[in-house]
């Protein structure tokens, strides 16, 4: 199955872009490239789906096997190399489960099952970076769950 993307500039390096899913996302960079920070940089979006697109294998995987899963969030960090081009050299993925009686062997099995056989973005990005994963199963929600923003 071929992929499109149509990408067009908004302003400097601002750009709109879709898909064949049809949504728009915005990308931006920094004031000193050009930009307004009027949206996530490519390579954050390269970290986002990412964590889409293992999420979209663990939570299933989960749901398949009836854990009693309340929540759920991952936190993706990356390095990335000094030189040009500034590739991410080495990336973790921290899942959090949120859930009384989540058993971790089928935390373990449902990560392992995304991140060896079916998450393509993971397969790709670990042809350069090195990807390493863990895992916290806590056992009730955070009462203030927080979106960090920049203003």
């Amino acid at each position: 199955m071929t992929k499109e993307v149509f990408l067009k500039q908004v302003q400097g390096v601002t750009f709109a872009a879709k898909g064949n899913s049809n949504h728009w996302v915005i990308m931006d960079g920094t004031p000193q490239f050009g930009g307004s920070q009027a949206g996530s940089t490519p390579k954050e979006l390269l970290l986002m789906a990412l964590a889409g697109c293992t999420s979209s294998d663990v939570v299933p995987i989960l749901k398949k096997k009836r854990v009693p899963l309340q929540a759920y969030e991952v936190h993706v960090t990356g390095n990335e190399r000094e030189e040009n081009p500034k590739i991410f050299t080495d990336i973790h993925v921290e899942y959090i489960f949120y859930g009384e009686g989540i058993n971790p062997a089928d935390v373990e099995r449902a990560i392992e099952l995304s991140t060896t056989k079916y998450c393509s973005v993971s397969a790709i990005v670990s042809a350069t970076a090195k990807i390493t994963h863990s895992y916290r199963i806590e056992s009730s929600v955070k009462e203030t769950a927080q979106v960090e923003t920049t203003a």
